[in-house]
Order: C-alpha cells, then structure tokens, then sequence
C-alpha cells in the first residue's frame, strides 16, 4: 500500500507538476493566472474557515479530518480490516455530506447574489445606504417605544468621538436592529435606565450616563432623559432621540436644541439631513476634492520631473 501511494504521487509529479512548470517557464503569463488562482483559493478557504469555525459545521470538518488520517495510517500500517471499513466508509463520504450538510448547502445556493453572499467576498453596502437603513430602523424603533409609552433615549454619533460616554455603560457592539432597541429599553430590564449609543453604523454601548444641561430657562416639566439629551447634543454634535415615558411623544435634540412632539415622517427627515447629507455627502465630497488636488500634484511633479 505504501510503495504504491508513493508511486502513484511520483507519476502524478512527473506527468502533470513537471508539464505544468514547464508550461509557465515558455508562457509567463499563465504565472498571473496562476497567482489569481491561488489567491482566490486562499481566499475562499480563509472566508469557509471564517465561517465555519463558530457553527456546527467546524466540528464536522474536524471529524472528517481524523476519519481521512485514521484511513490513512491503517493503510500504512496494513490494518486491512480496518483499512477496508473505513475505505468504504470514504467512498460514500460524497453523499454522507450532502445529507449533513444539506441545511448548509442549500443555505449558501439561497444567499447566491444577495447582500449576504457579497459580504462574504467583503462587499459591503455604501456607507450611506447602510446609514440610511440603520435611521429606518431607528425610526421604526422609536415609533414602537413611543406607541407603549416607554421611555428611552438614543445618541447617534456624528464627527466627534463618543467613546468616552459610551463607556460609562455596558458594551454591546451589534447590528443596529429596531427588535435590540425596543428590548433594551423595557422597563425594569438591567439596561432600560441610560442611552444607548449608536456609532459607527453599530450599537455600541447601552445604559450609558449623559451629561445632563445646566440651561436655566429649559421648562421644569422635562425629565431627567431630555436635560441628558440636551446635555449631549450642547457638547457633542451628535443627534439625540428621546421617547417620553409619560406622554410617548417622540423628540430630537441637536446643537443644543430640542425639537418636540416630532412624528415620524419629520424624525426620518431631521435624521437623513443631520446624519447622512450634512455629514456623509460632505465627507465624500472632500474625499473627491483632496483625490482631484493630489492627482493635480501628482501630475505637476511629473511634469517638473520630464522638465
């Protein structure tokens, strides 16, 4: 068994590895070819370990890995017994695998040209598609808090930094999903009392404390929630959202600022103006005027350069 695994491996390298170098040194370009190939291939393994290293599946790959080295070694040492159950066992091993990973398989062939299989190659949304649908889902968190009358306040995060707010309170680092925001402020539950924290397209921390304003002429008959929301937005530029938990109306603090009793058409508006078209779009647009300058530099030193 063992001369022949030898021999079987020597004629494949004389037949087809020695052609196959041979062919690249008279073509060079197939050695592009062949760099792509193999980073594709590196790629998609990194990506299948990636993903399967958290799920079930991982501990399947793991067992199949013995079961091919525990084949192999009975062969080497010639227990045909064994050798041959497992032989058999591997023969159908196609199929056996199909059926364990059927949930899997058919999974992936749904995601095939969906938003989740193009993250699994790494693309991922525009950044202002994925702002915009995480306001949308603020939005309809909001309209749900306010509906039952439970009190909550939400910090988005603009150009200046939150991190030091955000970690007077406990760490979450999720998806931003109107289902988290609604369950966090529930009352009585460990997190309700506080803000959360929204940066970076994430839900960074929730039961956060906000420093409250020292602005004599608010009315008295805002809480301690809207004076936070006040507070944050007079020393930060982020946008606060606040849910009253005893009337349901739905606010929004900005640049010192509280607009109240706001519905949710004009919150979906206040938050694209604020969050995307003040911020993003002039962001981009910068990032495009400092590309045009550096090609302008770039072009003038080639040209003093040929000069």
């Amino acid at each position: 068994m063992k001369e022949n695994l030898f021999s079987s491996i020597e004629n494949f390298w004389q037949v087809n590895a020695i052609g196959y170098f041979n062919e690249l040194v008279t073509n060079p370009l197939r050695i592009v070819a062949l760099i792509i190939d193999l980073t594709i291939v590196i790629f998609l393994i990194y990506k299948f370990i990636k993903i399967t290293r958290k799920s079930r599946v991982w501990q399947l790959i793991k067992g199949i890995a013995i079961l091919v080295a525990v084949t192999i070694i009975s062969g080497w040492l010639h227990l045909d017994i064994l050798h041959t159950i497992l032989t058999s066992i591997m023969t159908y091993g196609a199929i056996v695998l199909m059926i364990i990973f059927q949930p899997e398989l058919r999974k992936g062939l749904e995601q095939l040209g969906t938003n989740k299989f193009t993250k699994l190659f790494g693309i991922d949304k525009d950044l202002i598609t994925k702002t915009k649908e995480d306001i949308y889902k603020i939005v309809i968190a909001a309209e749900e808090l306010s509906s039952t009358k439970t009190g909550a306040l939400i910090v988005i995060e603009r150009d200046i930094k939150l991190q030091d707010i955000a970690e007077t309170g406990v760490p979450i680092d999720s998806e931003v999903s109107p289902q988290l925001l609604v369950n966090i402020f529930v009352p009585n539950t460990p997190l309700h009392d506080g803000a959360v924290i929204i940066s970076n397209n994430r839900v960074s921390a929730a039961a956060c404390i906000l420093p409250l304003t020292d602005d004599k002429t608010i009315s008295k008959k805002l809480g301690t929630r809207h004076r936070a929301a006040l507070g944050v937005s007079k020393e930060t530029d982020s946008i606060a959202i606040v849910v009253s938990e005893e009337t349901g109306k739905i606010s929004v603090a900005k640049d010192g600022t509280l607009i109240v009793d706001v519905d949710e058409e004009t919150l979906k508006r206040l938050l694209i103006k604020n969050v995307i078209k003040n911020r993003l779009e002039e962001k981009n647009k910068k990032n495009k005027n400092d590309k045009k300058e550096k090609n302008k530099v770039e072009k003038k030193e080639e040209t003093e350069a040929k000069n």
